[in-house]
């Protein structure tokens, strides 16, 4: 059986949030949402340097869904909308979401979701980006979905293919032989807030 997950390396991220401008275009995302995005580490603000001039320093942190085996989110649904396939990508089925927030409050990843509370607004006055991408609906909660409808046609997530320092690695964690489970042998890696016990399934190589 398949069993997704994504490993992010933080020494190759350069901070360039084209990962996050791909995941907004073929998602076609509302202004003001997104499922993936780029946080500048110690600093004030994006782009920022934390330390004193000389000794400054600068990295960057990709956030988004972590995919949970365990996921805290889908077991305080109180809809049944929050769902994990057999592969195990945590989806949001839109006909049930009702956008109560109760999966926003037990996900341990602040950010990762968000509730659509009034009507959608975008930046162009057509849709962009992939023609069979989930609807923006008033009253339902979004997030990452890994792009399971590009993964169900044999592609890889949107985040990855422009990804111009080739940080992201993608696959089936049970196959030896997978691009993932090659960028994570040998490698340290740590997981976010592993302390809640959602055993998260995106890696971040150290």
């Amino acid at each position: 059986m398949t069993r997704y997950g994504m490993a992010i390396d933080l020494k190759r991220c350069i901070g360039c949030h084209t990962c996050a401008i791909a995941c907004k275009v073929a998602n076609n995302m509302p202004e003001n949402m997104n499922y993936s995005w780029v946080e500048t580490v110690g600093g004030d603000a994006i782009d920022t340097a934390s330390g004193t001039f000389p000794q400054c320093t600068m990295s960057y942190h990709p956030m988004q869904c972590q995919h949970c085996e365990s996921p805290a989110c889908m077991a305080n649904c109180s809809s049944g909308a929050t769902q994990q396939r057999e592969d195990g990508i945590v989806w949001i089925d839109y006909e049930l979401c009702i956008g109560c927030g109760s999966c926003v409050e037990a996900c341990p990843y602040d950010g990762v979701r968000t509730t659509i509370t009034e009507e959608p607004s975008y930046y162009l006055d057509m849709q962009v980006g992939e023609a069979d991408a989930p609807p923006h609906k008033v009253s339902t909660t979004e997030k990452c979905n890994f792009c399971y409808n590009l993964i169900d046609r044999g592609e890889v997530p949107a985040c990855m293919q422009l990804c111009p320092g080739r940080a992201r690695y993608w696959g089936d964690l049970d196959d030896p032989e997978s691009e993932i489970s090659k960028a994570i042998e040998g490698r340290e890696y740590v997981f976010m807030n592993e302390d809640a016990g959602t055993k998260p399934k995106v890696y971040y190589l150290q």
